[in-house]
């Protein structure tokens, strides 16, 4: 009878052991580099700087001369966070069917950063006299 008992006991035991277990993906971080010097390209990414392959992460500069824009586009993978080096934009996304389609829209002046969630259509527009420029980073290698 002992023997059913630590049986059972060692099998409870292991039930409840699965339930403190834990897993996730590995890191895909593989190696990394330093950058290089070179100002030819205004987009960062992993077609033009390896190192950033798995990193999950790109860059890029946007020059606009008054009334430009950046038309309406999404990133179905990246989330971006855009930061105003210089001039005013006016920027905005749009929300899932989910919540309505709403547009939330906020003009930025040099300093301001605002952020556009995954996969949402957003745009941006340079309302100011003078050039604006912006730099903005995602959390996707491609900048997809």
């Amino acid at each position: 009878m002992k023997g059913v008992y630590f049986l059972i006991s060692t099998l409870a035991i292991l039930a409840s052991a699965t339930f403190l277990v834990s897993a996730s993906d590995p890191s895909p971080l593989q190696d990394f580099c330093v950058a290089l010097n070179d100002t030819k390209s205004a987009a960062v990414n992993v077609d033009n700087l390896l190192g950033l392959n798995t990193l999950g992460i790109s860059l890029a500069r946007i020059d606009f001369a008054p009334n430009g824009l950046n038309p309406p586009h999404t990133h179905p993978r990246a989330t971006e966070i855009l930061v105003v080096l210089e001039g005013t934009l006016y920027v905005g996304f749009v929300t899932s069917n989910s919540d309505g389609n709403r547009l939330f829209t906020k003009v930025l002046n040099k300093g301001d950063v605002f952020v556009f969630p995954i996969g949402l259509i957003h745009f941006q527009l340079n309302v100011g006299q003078v050039n604006a420029v912006a730099f903005a980073g995602l959390s996707s290698q491609t900048q997809e």
